[in-house]
């Protein structure tokens, strides 16, 4: 099985002077479901090479075995140095794609229009995939091929309002994803903030926080399971 991770390049945080980037936990803990069923990851973004890490994500608080084991990892650490850049990857190479959150996806993937092209042509080909915590914004563009968004009428979930005013940035960034969502016509689901919360809907799955990264990225096994595996190009 051949799996792409796509993180974010950004590393400001609206305009306080503070550095964002991509989420360790959410990066490491998919990163492991997939690397430990036997599949074959390849990471990517917007720019290439490494991707800002929020420095926040590595604190004491927010360590887990898997960010850890992650960081003790050379060649999960190469891969990270060496991300490919998202305009030079296709649909065609993989058999489906998983996008961590952290902040940095509200500025550059939620616009990025290789990033869009990239989900939608996912979809189109009949893949399931998987977006968690703040990369559920990187749907806000996504289209069907009639032109409707992607997520209208869907179950979806992403990192909540109530989530967004515990780390008190509402006001920092760029949109909020559940007011995103709601707008696009998505149906969107929630649990207590910060609890482990996924939702699957026909070939999306989403997942609401850093701790259900890992739980999506399980639910994402599972539907893949079965499934014609995309062939070595």
């Amino acid at each position: 099985m051949k799996v792409l991770m796509v993180i974010t390049s950004h590393d400001q945080l609206g305009n306080t002077g503070r550095k964002t980037g991509f989420w360790l936990e959410e990066l490491a803990a998919p990163y492991y479901v997939f690397k430990d069923s036997g599949a074959a990851i390849t990471l990517a973004s917007p720019k290439g090479g490494r991707p800002p890490l929020d420095p926040k994500s590595n604190e004491p608080e927010f360590r887990t075995d898997l960010t850890l084991r992650f960081e003790a990892d050379a060649a999960a650490e190469a891969q990270l140095d060496k991300t490919v850049r998202l305009d030079g990857v296709k649909q065609e190479d993989f058999d489906t794609v998983f996008y961590p959150g952290g902040h940095g996806p509200m500025w550059d993937l939620a616009e990025d229009k290789d990033s869009v092209k990239l989900i939608e042509s996912f979809l189109a080909a009949g893949k399931t995939i998987a977006v968690v915590c703040h990369s559920t914004g990187a749907l806000r563009h996504v289209k069907t091929p009639d032109g409707k968004p992607v997520v209208e009428g869907k179950e979806v979930t992403g990192f909540t309002n109530g989530e967004e005013e515990d780390v008190g940035l509402t006001k920092v960034v760029p949109f909020l994803v559940e007011n995103e969502m709601l707008k696009l016509g998505a149906v969107f689901s929630k649990t207590a903030n910060w609890g482990v919360h996924v939702v699957k809907d026909g070939l999306l799955i989403t997942g609401q926080n850093p701790h259900s990264s890992g739980p999506a990225a399980e639910a994402l096994l599972a539907a893949l399971k079965g499934k014609p595996l995309a062939r070595a190009s």
